[in-house]
Formats: structure tokens, sequence, C-alpha cells
């Protein structure tokens, strides 16, 4: 399937042009402009997107689970009909390599299709019922409970991640699970690829016979269009994967409006890698190697990149960077995904090189492309780290902090120091356990992952992944991106209480349709 990409607006079932400046790809690895150019929305297109997803909300939430699914299973079979197309775009806008953007895809279409199985399952409801007691004194009524749709979602895209993360990614995934309509904010790096997919998102909805204001996708400048999207009062809820500046900026104005909103905003994490003493002397060399192989991935521009490695001095920890040096200067430096974050990751490194304390022990090969990151590795002690706030910030690119620390009781210290992470990576023996089992409490409450003997770089989309931890990792920590629960970001639970069955909603009826848990007399059946 070919499809002529327009620049165009996709509002509902319409396909309207621009009038705000327009906004042209570039291609990283030359620095060339990819046309065509995509023209901004206004604030009045926001305003009309808005009100479609709203006029949407009732209709679509009160869609029969099923029905919602084969909605999302068949955006799935639309993004694969593409075909080659979308990854070729993909590849022009951001650099990645074929086979990273075709795994990215496949990734896309599980999310879909796991959601699809989600919500057929109809436990993410919550649905529960208290039988009435009116023999009791007091009495008690008939109570019922489901969840149900928060509201339409406002998802911004993510650089870099332009499947998996953006228009048909997971926020959205999730929130038209949930019952939301969606508006996506198309991110500037890759609006041809947006365009693809909406496109594909789009004949979903006309095919399945959905109203048409259950998805739009939007162009424009976060600060504006963003700022506009989110401040709408039809919209209930937000979806962001980005920077820490962006996600606050958004998570301000949520703040500011009428009626406040959540935000679920990703935004940074260094993602520590403690080396307990033991694993460390046993082997050091080749977790060296490892923790080399998962920076560099991707030219480290991954949420769970590992930025920050804390193990014990001495010839053990030496040997690990000597390792990690050798490992890390055969790399070459791969393309970055815009020519601003390819700027940024330089400015990071200069600026945690010239810090006190900080000395640069390896850089990686110099690429071949106009923007590509040269790695960078740097060590600093236990004492400096702790007295300068700037050596956590995160360096979105392939660049890591190896920490010495002088004793065990420095590990502690480091785990309570923290901030708030994504993961955090534990790697032990059966020596290690004593310690391993005193540092755990403290990760589990810095980190949305805690990992033993793995690295970081992979997420897998389950039942069991949390993609999300304490403030700065996200907004808020309750949550997940990744995963069946980030279904639960986009609903609230409702209780129905004395209420005749044909008023119930179909999940809440005496007969049990979704065969669901139940509640009675304190106690749980599964009927």
């Amino acid at each position: 399937m070919t499809t002529t990409l327009n620049g165009n607006l996709l509002i509902g079932a319409t396909s309207i042009p621009g009038t705000g400046p327009a906004i042209r790809a570039f291609n990283p690895a030359t620095g060339e402009q990819v046309e065509p150019g995509f023209a901004s929305a206004t604030v009045a297109d926001v305003a009309r997107a808005c009100t479609l997803a709203e006029q949407a909300f009732d209709t679509y939430r009160a869609t029969a689970p099923d029905a919602r699914a084969t909605f999302l299973e068949t955006i799935a079979q639309n993004i694969i009909d593409i075909g080659p197309e979308l990854i070729e775009r993909a590849m022009l806008e951001s650099g990645l390599p074929q086979p990273r953007l075709e795994g990215e895809r496949g990734r896309t279409v599980g999310q879909l299709r796991l959601f699809a199985k989600v919500i057929r399952d109809g436990h993410f409801l919550g649905a529960a019922l208290d039988s009435a007691l009116p023999e009791r004194t007091p009495p008690r009524p008939d109570l019922r409970l489901r969840k149900i749709a928060l509201g339409p979602v406002a998802v911004f895209g993510a650089s870099n991640f332009p499947l998996a993360f953006s228009v048909a990614g997971g926020d959205t995934a999730s929130a038209l699970a949930a019952g939301c309509p969606v508006v996506v904010k198309a991110h500037e790096a890759h609006p041809g690829t947006s365009e693809l997919v909406a496109r594909a998102v789009q004949k979903a909805v006309a095919s399945c016979g959905l109203p048409e204001g259950v998805f739009s996708l939007l162009h424009g400048d976060g600060r504006t269009i963003g700022q506009a999207l989110v401040a709408n009062p039809a919209i209930k809820a937000v979806g962001f994967t980005g920077s820490r500046q962006g996600g606050l900026a958004l998570v301000r104005s949520a703040a500011q409006r009428d009626e406040p909103i959540p935000v679920y905003a990703e935004m940074s994490s260094v993602n520590p890698m403690f080396l307990l003493p033991e694993a460390l002397a046993q082997g050091g060399a080749k977790i060296g190697t490892g923790f080399v192989d998962s920076l560099t991935l991707g030219a480290g521009q991954f949420c769970t990149n590992p930025g920050l490695v804390i193990a014990l001095s001495g010839p053990a920890l030496e040997t690990f960077i000597t390792a990690a040096s050798t490992a890390l200067q055969a790399k070459a430096g791969a393309t970055m995904l815009t020519p601003g974050i390819h700027a940024a990751f330089n400015a990071g490194v200069a600026k945690l090189a010239a810090e006190p304390g900080v000395t640069p022990v390896a850089r990686g090969l110099a690429g071949t492309t106009v923007h590509a990151g040269q790695a960078a590795l740097f060590v600093t002690d236990a004492a400096t780290f702790i007295a300068n706030p700037k050596l956590e910030d995160e360096i979105f690119g392939a660049a890591a902090l190896i920490v010495r620390c002088d004793d065990i009781s420095q590990f502690h210290q480091l785990a309570e120091h923290i901030d708030g992470q994504l993961t955090a990576s534990l790697f032990v023996t059966d020596t290690d356990k004593a310690l391993a089992q005193a540092l755990l409490p403290a990760l589990e409450r810095k980190a949305g992952r805690v990992l033993v003997n793995g690295f970081p770089t992979g997420v897998e989309v389950s039942h069991a992944m949390v993609h999300g931890g304490p403030f700065p990792a996200t907004s808020d920590s309750r949550s997940t991106s990744v995963g069946a629960a980030a279904i639960d970001r986009f609903l609230r639970p409702v209780s129905y209480q004395d209420f005749p069955e044909w008023l119930l909603p179909t999940a809440l009826k005496d007969e049990n349709p979704l065969n669901l848990w139940r509640v009675r007399n304190g106690e749980l059946a599964q009927s």
C-alpha cells in the first residue's frame, strides 16, 4: 500500500490543510529537510478536535468490549498493511535502522492486540457487588461498582519511539481501550510517520462505524498547540513521554485549569546499576562489556539507558572499567534522532566533563553522519556524587558515570540519595545475598522496575511490566505507561446504589455476563 503524504491535519474524519507555520522533518543522518511540509494547527483546530472528541465520548465509551477490541485489532492490521512505506519514512525522519523500526512496528501492533485481549477479558472494569442486607442494622443498600472511561485524552508523540510511543503507541492504545477518544499532538521530528499511522487509525474508526471524534491528529509547536490542547476543558487526561522540562510544563498547565486533570508524564531517569562486590569480582569484565552494549543501544536514546554505575573501589572495579572502556572505544557513534537532541547530548557531555571531581575515562569512535553521538564514560567518587546534584542529571544519549564507593555503607547512602527512577539494577551472586536484601527496600521506593543480573534496556509489553517510577522518572508514580495496567490511568470508579435491573450497566447485571468477581456479604467469589 502506498500513501501520498499531504501534510494535513486529521481532525475526526476529515483531512484539513493547516494554516499555521509549516513543519518539516530533518533527516538526522544528512541534516537535509524532508518533504512535504506539515502545516501547524491553530487554536481553532485544537478546539474543533477536542469538541469532536467530547461529542464522541459517551457513544464510544458505551461500545461493547468486543467492539472496542475489534477496533484496536483493526488499527493493528491497518498499520501492518501500510507495508515498507512506513519503515522507509520512519528511517528517513529518525535515522533509526530498519531492523530497529521493524521491531518497533511489531511492538506497536503487539500493544494494540494486548489491550484488545485485556478489554475482552473484562476484568479491567473492576466490577464488584455488595448485595443488599435489609435485615442488618443499619440496613446495607445494594452496591455495585465498575470503572468507566475518564474522558478525551491528549497524547504527545515521543521523539525516540516514532511508532511505539507515538500516534498509535501505548498511551493511545490504552486510552482507546479504556473507552477514551484521543487527540494526538504529533512530534515535530517525524510528522510523515505520524500521518501514515494516523491514517491507519482514522480508517479503522470509519470501518468500525465509530464516531469520528474518537481520534484526531494535530501538528504544531508544543508550547502553543500542546498547551492549548491540555488547557481545553474537553480533555480529561494527558499522556506524555519526553523531557522533564516539557513534562513539567504540561503538569503546570493541567494544574492551573479550572478543572485540574492528571498528566501521566514519563520524563527522566538515569537507571542506576549497583554492582555488588562478589558479582563484580566474579564477572566484572563480562558485566562491563554488556553494560556498554546496553548504554550505546540506539545511540543511548532509550528511557531505560543505564547512565549510572555504582560499585566498590578496588581491583574488581578497575577490571570492569577497563573492559567497559575497551568496548566503548570500539563503538562507532550512531545517528541521533534530531539536531536538537544531538546538540543537547554534546552540551551535556561537555558539562559533565567540566564538573569538579569527575574524570573522563573513555570515548567512543566518532560517527560518520552529521548528527552522530560519540559515546562517553566518566568516573567519580561517592562523596563527590552526593555533594553535587548536577551529577545525577540525565544526559539523553550514550553517556554514563561510574561512582566509586569507599565502603558498603556508601551503597546504602547512594541508594537513599538517588532520585526516582524507571529502573534500578542489582548485579549479585548468592554471596551478595545480605547486601542485596538490605538494598532492595530502598530500590523499591526509588524505582518502578528492579532487575537482577540484567540490563534495563528492553521493556517487555506484558501484564507484569511497570514502566514508571517516582518523580522525576514520571509525574505519577502510581501508574505505568507500558503493560496491561496502563489502562488504569484512563479509568475511574463509579458506584451504583439500589439500581433496578433495567437501569444497570451490562457489566453489573445479575446474570453477570462478563463473569466478573462479585462481593457478597464481605466474601469474594467468582461466579
